[in-house]
């Protein structure tokens, strides 16, 4: 007679005395026991963001050891089994954006090496994603990091306010670009006093659209900062202007190109009425804060009484901090998608949001193959 072929749990919770949500809450264990969460970075500062996310998760850190050489050089270690498992790697950059790049790279190496059955990159803020545009005789750097990524192994990757949406195109896989904006709105409507009186600000024209959809949610007025002092990035030499100019150079005489007028910046200005009322500066990256001071000077001129500024990744490079202190800034908004707990210690204007969650649910959804609709709610494309 042939034996009975056993089902695991399949006699215990059949029985009439078993607990009814007793099965189906192992049975999600045991379908979350397919994925894994790492960490890649080798600092201790950069993963308190991979901390929140396992906590909400209710799962562990992956055992891996990630450290550099006495040489300079960064050696990965994965600690346990990652065999046809969905595995994710956390990676915030730190100031030292070349090392986090080399971390990441190596560990989805290693993850490959070991069979592991997707690797998806959680990275919050996306490095070089400045550099997208080409620049006289540069390259598109962002590209570049683009290739190297999924060389490295990596099969998805879920981002949050890439500095311009067309980068996801760099990618030969599925790159998912969440955003911020619900948990600074969510922030001004509880943290902001008065917020009605308030007005949401463009720095520059450039930042207009997503100004507007900051505007257009709280149901607030709309101002623009015309005229900036320095260029801004549509202003830069992309190459178009190569090969160079040569005086000795000889023209076909038939070839007359119609002549391009040189821009010149208007004086600054602002578009739309500030006085009396609360200044809400919104952009998705504070890094070197000198526009962002300026600004300030100019709204409080134009008769705005406080000055908050809200933006995703604060990257607070160089004398950051030391700056915003001593402007007329009362407050500078930020996510955790950035390490910046020095720059809070030596600047008490410095505030930060949590985006742990968001980031944990969308490590969940795609896990368990459901759709990431839900993450997207009334995002249109100017978002």
């Amino acid at each position: 007679m042939p034996r009975k072929l056993l089902l695991p749990y399949r006699s215990v919770f059949s029985h009439p005395r078993a607990p009814r949500g007793l099965y189906d809450s192992l049975a999600m264990n045991a379908a979350r026991s397919g994925y894994r969460v790492f960490s890649a970075n080798s600092t201790a500062a950069c993963t308190e963001l991979a901390k929140k996310i396992t906590e909400r998760l209710g799962a562990e850190l992956g055992k891996s050891v990630v450290y550099q050489e006495t040489n300079g050089e960064t050696r990965v270690e994965i600690k346990e089994s990652v065999r046809g498992q969905d595995v994710f790697i956390i990676q915030t950059i730190p100031r030292d954006v070349n090392t986090a790049v080399m971390e990441l790279l190596i560990m989805a190496y290693a993850l490959r090496t070991s069979c592991a059955k997707n690797i998806i990159g959680v990275i919050p803020y996306f490095p070089y994603s400045k550099q997208s545009k080409m620049r006289k005789r540069g390259s598109i750097v962002c590209k570049l990091l683009a290739s190297m990524l999924a060389k490295a192994g990596l099969t998805h990757i879920i981002t949050m306010d890439l500095h311009q949406k067309e980068i996801q195109g760099f990618f030969s896989f599925p790159v998912d670009n969440l955003r911020a904006s619900p948990f600074l709105l969510q922030y001004i409507q509880e943290e902001i006093p008065d917020y009605r009186n308030a007005v949401i600000v463009a720095k520059s024209p450039d930042a207009a659209k997503r100004a507007q959809s900051y505007a257009e949610r709280l149901r607030l007025g709309l101002a623009v900062i015309h005229g900036e002092a320095q260029c801004t990035e549509q202003d830069m030499d992309d190459g178009r202007h190569s090969p160079p100019t040569v005086k000795n150079t000889t023209l076909h005489t038939g070839l007359e190109l119609p002549f391009m007028m040189a821009k010149e910046k208007p004086p600054i200005t602002v578009v739309g009425d500030v006085g009396g009322r609360i200044a809400i500066i919104v952009d998705d990256i504070i890094d070197d804060v000198e526009s962002f001071v300026a600004a300030a000077e100019i709204l409080k001129e134009r008769g705005a009484y406080k000055i908050f500024i809200m933006a995703t990744h604060g990257l607070l490079s160089a004398d950051a901090p030391r700056l915003i202190e001593e402007s007329s800034i009362d407050e500078v908004v930020v996510t955790n998608t950035v390490p910046h707990e020095v720059q809070k210690l030596q600047c008490p204007k410095i505030k930060t949001v949590d985006i742990s969650l968001i980031l944990s649910e969308a490590i969940r959804r795609i896990h368990n193959g459901e759709s990431m609709a839900y993450l997207f709610r009334n995002i249109t494309m100017d978002d």
